[in-house]
């Protein structure tokens, strides 16, 4: 657990909103999917728990750079869609 768990609650309040906006796009399940995938941690399914998660200091320097601050912050359901709207596109451009 957190040393803070405002930060914590928050975190899984934000993750649940990210999932529904995808869930909610099924144009986009396959490249959630796939970004899932590429972010996950090396041999992610020989650790608890079996899911394809990035590593925390991945995830932190990810946040960091998209928002500053310490590496906390959680995406919004806005930027996650925007952003695998744009992964699905680029797809498209390297089939061309």
């Amino acid at each position: 657990m957190s040393e803070n768990p405002e930060v914590e609650r928050d975190a899984v309040h934000g993750m649940s909103a990210v999932a529904r906006a995808v869930a909610v796009r099924p144009y986009l399940w396959m490249a959630a999917l796939s970004q899932g995938f590429r972010m996950a941690r090396p041999g992610w399914w020989r650790k608890w728990p079996f899911v394809p998660v990035p590593s925390d200091a991945l995830w932190r320097m990810r946040m960091v750079t998209a928002y500053g601050g310490d590496g906390r912050a959680v995406p919004t359901p806005g930027d996650v869609t925007s952003y695998l709207e744009w992964c699905r596109e680029a797809r498209r451009w390297g089939t061309r």
